[in-house]
């Protein structure tokens, strides 16, 4: 499971950020953020590639030594990110797709909340919950 996921807006600032352990959480908004290079790296490349249809999910940006960080981007070029632990090898592929695809839901559902100013840092209680099922529970 995740030990980081990220929510960045399309101005590449955080909406959303949650670690665990929360010790490491300064070094996950380093991951992050280097990791937002390598996403407008591989949209660029897309865009160029095949025109307007593009894969929505960005797969593995880059692994390090303890973790692998995978990217997904939205129509409206919000970014999500993903960091999952290296030592996890049962993690497949269409587990990581479907995560985003549940954090995209979840998103979704943020937006189209009348009382969510677009921009704003998201503090609602139903995305922290499906963010917290997704996260490595520890102790």
């Amino acid at each position: 499971m995740a030990v980081c996921i990220a929510v960045i807006a399309k101005e590449n600032y955080p909406l959303y950020i949650r670690s665990v352990p929360t010790q490491n959480e300064l070094k996950f908004h380093y991951t992050v953020h280097t990791s937002l290079d390598v996403v407008e790296e591989k949209i660029s490349a897309v865009g160029k590639s095949i025109g307007d249809q593009r894969e929505l999910y960005l797969g593995l940006l880059y692994p390090t030594e303890d973790y692998k960080v995978y990217g997904y981007v939205t129509n409206s070029k919000v970014k999500f990110v993903i960091v999952v632990d290296s030592s996890n090898t049962s993690l497949r592929d269409n587990e990581i797709r479907s995560m985003f695809r549940k954090l995209h839901n979840s998103f979704t559902d943020v937006m189209c909340n009348p009382f969510y100013n677009p921009g704003d840092p998201i503090q609602s209680k139903a995305f922290n919950g499906i963010v917290s099922g997704m996260m490595v529970q520890t102790g």
